[in-house]
């Protein structure tokens, strides 16, 4: 399903919308340009979360971060990643498989690695504060019903 977005703030307030349907586990895996949105997406997030949105920082220079609220958001941004030992390092699967809710930015570069179910959010740019966000589920009907909501 595709979703319009025409400012930073809409994309934060669809993603706020979406947290309230996710559950301890969920894995989200956001794709798209540089500046198409993502970590705005987060920061959405945090907020519908109950964490402080001002507190989330593209953790570009650390791999990953953690934000605390209703559910801690484990927010990873690959776009430095050179390799997947790099993400084992860090023991990622503890993270993907925690209680928490996942965010991982760049998630194109570790497709093999994310879990079996998860939501794609692929962010595209269609002029300066236009975005598209095309929301996909694996499997499909894992995260349906957390889509639908997006559209009323």
């Amino acid at each position: 399903m595709n979703i319009l977005s025409y400012s930073l703030k809409q994309t934060q307030e669809i993603a706020a919308k979406l947290a309230a349907q996710l559950k301890s586990g969920d894995v989200l895996a956001l794709t798209g340009n540089l500046g198409s949105g993502k970590t705005a997406f987060v920061k959405g997030l945090a907020s519908g979360l109950g964490c402080a949105k001002n507190k989330v920082l593209s953790p570009t220079f650390v791999l990953m971060r953690q934000y605390k609220g209703k559910l801690t958001i484990n927010h990873f941004d690959l776009y430095r990643l050179k390799n997947i030992r790099q993400l084992e390092q860090i023991g990622y699967e503890e993270y993907f498989y925690s209680d928490g809710i996942t965010a991982v930015e760049w998630a194109d570069k570790i497709e093999e690695c994310l879990p079996r179910g998860y939501l794609r959010v692929d962010f595209k740019i269609l002029d300066e504060n236009k975005r598209r966000l095309k929301f996909s589920s694996y499997p499909k009907n894992k995260f349906a019903k957390a889509i639908k909501t997006l559209c009323g």
